[in-house]
């Protein structure tokens, strides 16, 4: 999937400068990317902190994982290969959303570490700031939660390669911040992730 087709082609510069951009804007922009087992919290998180950024004035849009493969995704299935490729997607629309001056809050399982660094590497290259937030609950926590009801099919085997019950979830080794979304209110994982977007500069300081 990531096989490179296009042929003749020639990147084409634009009359901005980031710094420009930046000054112009009054902001930079940067990725959130939430990564957790099914059901641990991260759209539910994600969504509340969007709605606190803009009703603030700050620039921000969340990618959801379900929402994407309604349209830009909905050719990728979920074997190990067209999830890469979810994933690197969304790594690109993420990039140009905070190359944009965004906030690109992305709430996808992206359950491999490989994925998630290779997106990191993609917005440091091309100097963006990328925070991975570990939205982290105990998969029983997940189980009981469970909205969708996909643990219980795969638990009964009607669905098959599922996160955390038959295919693995790679925890980040090193997120920017940890959620423990089993422990603490929705009101204070969206405190905690302000707190990390004003301590690097990205948003001012919020009453």
């Amino acid at each position: 999937m990531g096989e490179d087709k296009a042929t003749h082609i020639v990147w084409h510069d634009g009359l901005l400068k980031a710094e420009e951009r930046r000054e112009r804007l009054g902001g930079r922009g940067c990725t959130l990317w939430f990564t957790g087992l099914p059901a641990s919290g991260k759209s539910t998180v994600a969504a509340a902190l969007e709605q606190v950024l803009v009703y603030r004035g700050i620039h921000a849009y969340r990618l959801d994982g379900d929402n994407i493969r309604h349209g830009l995704n909905r050719n990728l299935g979920f074997s190990r290969v067209d999830r890469a490729e979810n994933i690197r997607r969304i790594g690109e629309v993420a990039r140009l959303f905070a190359d944009s001056g965004c906030l690109a809050l992305t709430a996808f399982i992206s359950p491999y570490v490989i994925d998630r660094e290779n997106i990191r590497r993609q917005h440091l290259k091309n100097d963006l700031a990328f925070f991975e937030i570990f939205v982290n609950a105990p998969l029983h926590v997940c189980e009981r939660r469970d909205p969708k009801g996909l643990y219980q099919m795969a638990r009964a085997g009607q669905i098959h390669g599922f996160t955390g019950i038959d295919d693995p979830y790679e925890a980040p080794p090193r997120p920017d911040l940890v959620l423990n979304t089993a422990e603490i209110s929705v009101e204070d994982c969206v405190r905690d992730c302000l707190g990390l977007l004003t301590r690097h500069h990205i948003v001012p300081l919020l009453p």
